[in-house]
């Protein structure tokens, strides 16, 4: 497993960060317990050693999944977790307010059974608070020693200049990037330089469409996410260009000997440097599949050749 260090931070972390929006049993299908702790349990066989989650996957069923999985092991894992939206009433907003925050925080240490969080980002920005306001309550969490460091996540060219002044206080930021979805590289880049944050993926196998798994037959139950338009990567013109990245993908993944999630994650981990992959995962399989993106290069015209066909 390859390993780096958080900018601004002395957290050691795994390239390769298993994602807990599955955990959450929510909008995924057929998803079973025991078979996410499993998951959990595979990674950190593999050196996976973090782990990302947040307060409104499953409404606090991804934090509590993972503390059974992580039962004994919490000194040998980071967690990252995330806060900043709400749900009450039916309703999902945005919430960045300090009182929100220091709410947010003790559910999320209740549920995971720890006494500290190694990474607390801020979900989505409210554009109503302050972020003079967030950065002041998170650094007094920190004082406590209820959090470790601080991230952001979705953030964007525009988010920039309210967060620059705080360069160096912030240790990563989270967006969605894969090769089935480019639209945010120029943030990503300009955030990693203005910002001096370490990078973070999420998304980064397309929800699934780069495994293979699926072609434009494909169909999905309603309690699956992916059966709806706004999971644009499995519809219409957008799931055939992905297949046509598939296509492209399979003979670079037998050439290494790599399953294609492999060659998906290694495409992201070679074109960003120094960047985290978060991939979810539903069961040990898919786990193990996704830690063979570690501890291997892809060659510059392979590199070339998967940045040209997924523009």
């Amino acid at each position: 497993m390859e390993y780096i260090t958080l900018q601004n931070s002395e957290l050691k972390v795994s390239r390769i960060c298993m994602g807990g929006c599955p955990m959450g049993q929510y909008g995924w299908g057929n998803v079973q317990e025991k078979e996410l702790i499993d998951a959990v349990s595979a990674a950190m066989d593999r050196g996976i050693n973090f782990f990302d989650t947040a307060d409104t996957y499953g409404l606090g069923t991804s934090e509590r999944t993972l503390a059974k999985a992580l039962a004994g092991k919490r000194e040998n894992v980071i967690i990252a977790d995330k806060f900043g939206v709400r749900v009450e009433n039916g309703h999902t907003f945005y919430d960045n307010s300090p009182e929100w925050i220091e709410k947010a925080l003790a559910g999320s240490l209740e549920r995971l059974g720890t006494d500290y969080i190694d990474l607390y980002q801020i979900h989505y920005r409210d554009n109503v608070t302050p972020i003079s306001d967030v950065v002041e309550i998170l650094e007094r969490m920190k004082e406590k020693g209820y959090i470790r460091y601080y991230g952001l996540s979705n953030i964007h060219q525009d988010d920039l200049e309210e967060l620059s002044q705080y360069k160096g206080r912030f240790v990563s930021f989270q967006d969605e990037y894969s090769l089935a979805c480019r639209k945010n590289e120029e943030d990503i880049f300009r955030a990693r330089e203005e910002l001096a944050v370490t990078p973070m993926t999420w998304g980064s196998l397309g929800q699934g469409i780069l495994t293979g798994k699926y072609n434009k037959n494909s169909v999905f139950g309603k309690d699956d996410r992916r059966s709806r338009d706004i999971y644009v990567n499995f519809h219409g013109d957008k799931l055939m260009k992905n297949l046509q990245i598939v296509e492209e993908m399979r003979p670079i993944g037998q050439r290494h000997g790599k399953t294609l999630a492999a060659v998906a994650i290694r495409f992201i981990l070679d074109y960003i440097p120094d960047s985290v992959v978060l991939c979810g995962a539903k069961n040990p399989g898919q786990i193990l599949s996704n830690a063979e993106g570690a501890d291997w290069k892809l060659e510059k015209a392979e590199v070339d050749r998967l940045k040209e066909i997924s523009m």
